[in-house]
């Protein structure tokens, strides 16, 4: 039913470089093996995007940093996963994983840029070239033997990191119509569970609900839907059934897990709410298994928000700790939230502890790192601090970016630059040319930084990854 296909690897080695500026720089081992596997968008399930405190690059020499640029038959408007030392048709590679906007994963070799294996799901003819696009990222099952990604005919595969192949059982279907409800946020596990959320297309075009899928791992089962329209449903619905449309969970991060108690956090788009069936712009608490809603938080001005397209979920919840979370969204606040408590009383709106201006509307997920939130928009960088359970600007920029991203103790922000701050004090350590960017952010471990090129929305079929090395 899918077709793999495996290109001669001499041939892929060719293709694999492409002709920019920086593609006749040799490929080498990284300087240093720190940080080891990053698996999934945010780095952990909780999605701090703050990766390991060793990379093998610090500020003394990330100016050195040599890239190569991978082209790619598709674009890649999310981000790489990475596992190191994997066996992939019969030897060991450090590895690099993607999914293009339409559906294709590929494992590429992190030190030398060959394509290892290419995975295109059966409907691929169809939907190139279309708008049914998915902005996914990948998740590594954390037995290093398989990955899970999602294509935008509306199906969650398992694959084989050893060659691509999908496992049995799979893949899942997560909606039912495929040509409405989009797979945009990026995977996510949690205890033996896929967890993914879906949105909605350009445009907003109806039917559509936003829901979260969990999916036994082992079995490809799914084990609960839980609807944010039209909530009592606990099933996939066909979205003709609903009376309500949108409320979609589109964020970056999709699914959020709690640490300790492994609740689910997720926000939700433009679309109604009335505390009872329909959870239209509100951040929502679930039970582990998304079998139920235990809390929620709706700002006081929802019907103003809907009415007026400005999405709260444009963003997913970030958590800060002390049992805080920040919710940030399209109309340029970050608010601070008690996960404790959220809004209160099920149902109710407001109850947040503290409002703060953001620098535009955020469609981009937090990096949190020590007491420190990073948050980029199209029109800016701000470093808040959390002191005494309230937010306090550190340091701004006026150039911001995609998702940021902390490891090694450096802050990494990509805007068609990528860029490297001093994430205490925001100094600009180096800034290197990559290209156009959208939603697609940065990776940095075992002495290599990752980000892939261009914006699904283009609907093109070829892009590229970069891959920064110390030389």
């Amino acid at each position: 039913m899918y077709v793999r296909l495996f290109p001669v690897l001499a041939l892929v080695c060719l293709l694999a470089v492409g002709c920019g500026s920086d593609s006749s720089v040799q490929p080498s081992a990284p300087a240093a093996k720190l940080g080891g596997d990053w698996t999934r968008f945010g780095y952990d399930a909780a999605r701090h995007d703050a990766g390991p405190s060793k990379t093998g690059i610090t500020s003394a020499d990330v100016r050195k940093l040599k890239k190569q640029r991978v082209v790619l038959d598709g674009t890649v408007d999310a981000s790489p996963i990475y596992l190191r030392g994997i066996t992939v048709h019969g030897s060991r590679h450090d590895t690099f994983f993607v999914t293009t906007s339409y559906g294709r994963t590929l494992a590429i070799d992190a030190a030398t840029g060959a394509i290892l294996w290419r995975f295109t799901p059966s409907g691929y003819s169809s939907l190139a070239g279309s708008y049914r696009i998915t902005n996914s990222t990948p998740v590594a099952d954390p037995n290093r033997k398989f990955v899970y990604a999602a294509s935008p005919d509306g199906f969650v595969h398992k694959l084989s990191v050893a060659s691509g192949a999908e496992a049995r059982g799979w893949p899942v279907r997560v909606t039912l119509l495929p040509q409405r409800e989009k797979l945009a946020t990026s995977l996510n596990f949690s205890r033996g569970l896929v967890l993914i959320g879906t949105g909605g297309y350009i445009g907003d075009q109806p039917p559509y609900q936003g829901h979260v899928v969990a999916i036994n791992a082992a079995t490809g089962r799914i084990v609960h839907v839980w609807n944010s329209l039209c909530s009592n449903v606990h099933r996939l619905l066909n979205p003709k059934s609903c009376p309500q449309s949108n409320s979609a969970i589109w964020a970056r991060s999709g699914v959020v897990v709690v640490p300790g108690s492994g609740n689910l956090l997720v926000a939700t788009g433009n679309g109604r709410f009335d505390g009872n069936r329909n959870w239209g712009d509100s951040v929502l608490m679930l039970t582990p298994t998304a079998s139920r809603l235990l809390r929620n938080w709706t700002p006081g001005d929802q019907a103003s928000l809907q009415s007026g397209d400005v999405d709260l979920g444009s963003t997913a919840p970030a958590l800060v700790g002390n049992g805080l979370g920040v919710q940030a969204g399209k109309d340029s606040k970050l608010r601070l939230l008690s996960l404790a408590r959220l809004g209160g009383r099920l149902g109710a709106t407001g109850g947040e502890l503290q409002s703060v201006a953001t620098p535009g509307g955020v469609f981009t997920a937090p990096a949190v790192w020590r007491n420190r939130v990073f948050v980029a928009t199209d029109s800016g960088l701000v470093c808040y601090v959390l002191r005494g359970n309230r937010l306090h600007v550190s340091w701004r920029k006026s150039v911001g970016g995609t998702s940021p991203v902390v490891a090694g103790g450096l802050l990494y922000v990509y805007n068609g630059s990528l860029n490297v701050y001093a994430p205490t004090t925001g100094k600009l350590l180096a800034s290197f040319s990559v290209g156009s960017s959208h939603w697609n952010s940065p990776i940095v471990t075992d002495g290599r930084v990752a980000v892939p090129e261009g914006n699904a929305n283009d609907h093109r079929t070829s892009g590229a990854l970069d891959i920064f090395r110390l030389q």
